[in-house]
């Protein structure tokens, strides 16, 4: 809204699908939605409760400005188990959300009128992050005829002078896609050629269904031009504790510290303490949690694939997200959502909201458990533009 108090670069009305979603969910009393990415499932008993027991014995105040020492410890721990990655504690920094996460690492890098090149379809906070840091965010349209692959030829035709960072995103929000390991050698040998810094945003990590998650960074020479982002968020089922942390060179590290001294001083403590037992105990949480969310995404999968008009890429690879391809019915992503929710009255997300390559999709959120599943796709397959 234009306003004299108002900043002029925020007089043009920046508002994305995903934040009117809230205001959509009230259209009907029986709106089944499948349009956000929280989980229905609650924080297990593990992590609430060895993180207020650690409230109770005073872990209440401000931590290390690096966070926790015990969470940086167990992140190390994590990365040599997990992956055999040697990380270094002065790499890490625990940030209060990795999407807190992704915009200090942009202010730490960015010059302004640098270019950033993000995978797209991407995540929907990228372009303003970008330009929040005053950088140029650069679209790198990925398509489902190439499995969402990045093709590096298109990849390399948009580098400029001006190209500093590339933002990739496997598994990915909101294609559900995972970047192959043929993939990403391709990507590292373009980013050392260009000289470029690569930004992991590696949310989704334990939701790799087809293959083991293979860290970008773990490639040969990629460790020092990476920036890992990392959240508790979807691994571990902790949206609302707003805790994630951030894995870069030391220099990089020392930078984003200085900035977020500035913004948010530390992460919540006690959110903190939560992380501890999540990683502690991630053998034991994880596995259930995981194959909860892989049958729901493949039941999705096949219900979407029954109805003529509507198709999606199978099997699901990562994340608990479907991008589901409307084109055959003739409407626009925004259309088909308008569509499904006055006649089926679910909620989803217009595939444009995550870039231009993303319109003639649909993104769907499989946070509900199969019986509401099958409620939704129940009504959405009585739709007659879907037969």
């Amino acid at each position: 809204m234009k306003h004299r108090f108002i900043a002029k670069r925020y007089w043009k009305d920046q508002s994305t699908a995903m934040g009117q979603s809230d205001v959509m969910a009230k259209s009907f009393d029986d709106v089944i939605n499948l349009s956000l990415g929280d989980p229905d499932l609650i924080t297990h008993d593990i992590i609430i409760n060895g993180a207020f027991e650690d409230a109770k014995k005073g872990h209440t105040k401000y931590t290390d400005f690096r966070g926790d020492p015990e969470l940086r410890e167990e992140i190390i721990k994590f990365y040599k188990e997990e992956y055999d990655m040697d990380v270094k504690d002065e790499e890490i920094f625990v940030s209060a959300s990795a999407c807190l996460g992704m915009y200090l690492a942009l202010e730490a890098i960015l010059d302004e009128g640098d270019e950033v090149i993000m995978q797209a379809p991407y995540f929907t906070p990228y372009p303003q992050q970008v330009e929040l840091a005053r950088g140029i965010p650069v679209e790198l349209p990925t398509y489902e005829e190439d499995d969402f692959q990045i093709n590096t030829d298109n990849l390399e035709a948009l580098i400029t002078e001006r190209t500093k960072a590339l933002i990739i995103n496997s598994p990915s929000n909101p294609t559900g896609n995972a970047l192959t390991v043929e993939s990403m050698k391709k990507i590292a040998a373009i980013a050392e050629a260009h000289d470029l810094i690569v930004i992991a945003d590696d949310i989704y990590t334990a939701f790799s269904y087809q293959r083991e998650f293979v860290p970008f960074a773990s490639l040969p020479n990629m460790k020092e031009r990476t920036i890992i982002l990392n959240s508790f968020s979807k691994n571990f089922t902790m949206t609302g504790w707003r805790v994630g942390n951030i894995i870069a060179p030391d220099y990089i590290i020392r930078i984003i510290q200085q900035i977020n001294e500035n913004v948010v001083f530390t992460a919540p403590s006690i959110s903190q303490r939560a992380g501890i037992y999540a990683l502690r105990h991630r053998k034991e949480i994880q596995p259930p949690m995981i194959e909860e969310y892989k049958k729901r995404m493949f039941y999705a999968a096949d219900r979407i694939n029954e109805i003529p008009k509507l198709s999606v890429l199978t099997p699901p690879k990562g994340s608990f997200y479907l991008f589901m391809n409307i084109r055959k019915s003739g409407l626009s992503s925004v259309e088909a959502c308008d569509l499904i929710l006055k006649k089926a009255h679910v909620l989803m997300l217009p595939g444009n909201a995550f870039g231009e390559c993303g319109e003639g999709f649909v993104r769907i959120a499989c946070t509900v458990n199969v019986d509401t599943l099958k409620e939704a796709f129940d009504r959405i397959e009585k739709i007659e533009e879907f037969k």
